[in-house]
C-alpha cells in the first residue's frame, strides 16, 4: 500500500514541505528508515538518528529545520500522536483476511448476515445470530444464540461471543477476547465466614465449612459503538441485568470485568485490570496497568486510577488516584516520601539514649 507524502499530509489535515510526489510505502524508525519509507522524528530527540538511515521524508515537529537535516520532503505535525492514530489508519496492511464465506464455516440457517460479511475458516455462527454489514469474523470465531453484533465490526481469530449479546458498530475484538462468560456467583446455604468477615473486617465468626451453590447468570452483555476488546479479556455476563460497556471504550489485554458491571462512555482500562461484580464506572474514566476495583462500588466521571492501584471504596468525580489502598495521587506521593524516610529515622532513634 503506497502514497505520496502529499496525500498523507492532506488526510492527517498536517503541514507539508517539499517534493510531495515523493511515494512512501512505510512508517519506520528514524535509525531503519529506507528511501521509500516515512521516518518518524516527532521531537528533537529522535532526529539525530535520522543521519543512520535512509530516510527522505520524516514527520517532524512544527518550526523543524527539514533542510538542515538533508530530508526531500517533510510533514509537521503539533501533536504526534494523534497524528499517528491517521497515519497508521492508513499505512495498516492488514490481517489478510479473505473476502467471502470460508466453505469450512458452520453459519445456522436462521442467521442473518448483512451485505459484505467475510466469514473465516471454522468459524461458527449460531441461530438467530445478526452480523452486520461489513463485518469480518476471523477464523475459529464463535458466535452465539441470539447475538447482535452491528455493522463494520472486526473479530480477530479465535473470539467468543455467547448468547445474547448486542454489541453496536464498528466493534473490534482482538484474538482471543471472550464475552458473555457466566459471572463468579456462588453461595452458601448458611452465612459463610467470608459473609462475617466482610462484616466484621476480619472476624470468620463460628461459621462452618460449606459447599458452594452456583447462581446462574440470566443476564447478558451489552456492548456501544466504537468499543474495542484486547486479546484475551473476558467479559461476564450479568446476573440478572446486563453487564454493560458504553460507546467508544478501549479495553487492553487480559482486562476482566466481573458480572453486572457498567462501565459509562469513551472509558480506557489498561491491560490485566481487574473489576469485580456490579462495579458502575462513569464516563472517561482511565485505568492504569493492573488496577483493581473492589465489588459494588461506584467510581466518578473522569477518574484516572494510576497502574496497580486497588480501589476498595468510591471515587468521586475527576479525582486522581494511586496506591494500595487507593488515596489521591497526592496523597500517595506523600506517603511514599514517608515510607522511604523510615529507615534513616529508625537509626536515628537507635541513636537516642
Amino acid at each position: 500500500m503506497t502514497h505520496t507524502i502529499r496525500q498523507i499530509a492532506e488526510a492527517l489535515d498536517a503541514e507539508l514541505w517539499g517534493d510531495g510526489d515523493l511515494v512512501i510505502e512505510r512508517a519506520a524508525e528514524p535509525a531503519s528508515a529506507g528511501p521509500t519509507d516515512l521516518a518518524l522524528a516527532m521531537s528533537p530527540k529522535y532526529a539525530g538518528d535520522l543521519d543512520k538511515g535512509q530516510a527522505q521524508a520524516a514527520m517532524l515537529w512544527p518550526d523543524a529545520d527539514w533542510q538542515a537535516m538533508g530530508l526531500r520532503a517533510a510533514i509537521t505535525v503539533p501533536r504526534p500522536r494523534a497524528a499517528m492514530a491517521g497515519l497508521t489508519a492508513m499505512m495498516d496492511p492488514g490481517q489478510g483476511f479473505g473476502v467471502g464465506i470460508h466453505p469450512s464455516a458452520v453459519i445456522d440457517p436462521s442467521a442473518s448476515l448483512g451485505a459484505g460479511v467475510s466469514v473465516g475458516p471454522l468459524a461458527v455462527i449460531g441461530a438467530e445470530a445478526r452480523i452486520g454489514a461489513g463485518s469480518v469474523i476471523g477464523a475459529h470465531c464463535f458466535i452465539g444464540h441470539q447475538v447482535v453484533i452491528g455493522e463494520n465490526a472486526f473479530l480477530r481469530e479465535m473470539v467468543s461471543i455467547g448468547a445474547r449479546a448486542r454489541i453496536g458498530a464498528r466493534f473490534i475484538a482482538q484474538p482471543g477476547a471472550r464475552i458473555g462468560s457466566d459471572g463468579f456467583s456462588f453461595v452458601t446455604p448458611e452465612v459463610s465466614g467470608v459473609e462475617n468477615a466482610r462484616k466484621t473486617m476480619g472476624d470468620q465468626g463460628d461459621a462452618k465449612a460449606q459447599s458452594w451453590a452456583r447462581i446462574h447468570s440470566l443476564g447478558a452483555v451489552v456492548i456501544g459503538d466504537d468499543v474495542e476488546l484486547g486479546a484475551n479479556c473476558t467479559i461476564d455476563n450479568g446476573t440478572i441485568r446486563d453487564t454493560t460497556i458504553g460507546n467508544g471504550c478501549k479495553l487492553d489485554n487480559q482486562v476482566h470485568l466481573g458480572h453486572n458491571v457498567q462501565v459509562g462512555n469513551d472509558c480506557l482500562f489498561a491491560g490485566q485490570c481487574g473489576v469485580s461484580g456490579s462495579v458502575k464506572f462513569g464516563n472517561n474514566v482511565v485505568m492504569g496497568g493492573q488496577c483493581g476495583v473492589a465489588d459494588n462500588l461506584f467510581v466518578g466521571d473522569g477518574v484516572i486510577a494510576a497502574g496497580g492501584t486497588k480501589i476498595l471504596s468510591n471515587v468521586p468525580a475527576g479525582r486522581v488516584m494511586m496506591g494500595y489502598p487507593a488515596v489521591k495521587m497526592e496523597t500517595h506521593t506523600e506517603i511514599y516520601k514517608a515510607q522511604r524516610r523510615l529507615p534513616r529515622m529508625a537509626r536515628d532513634l537507635d541513636t537516642v539514649k
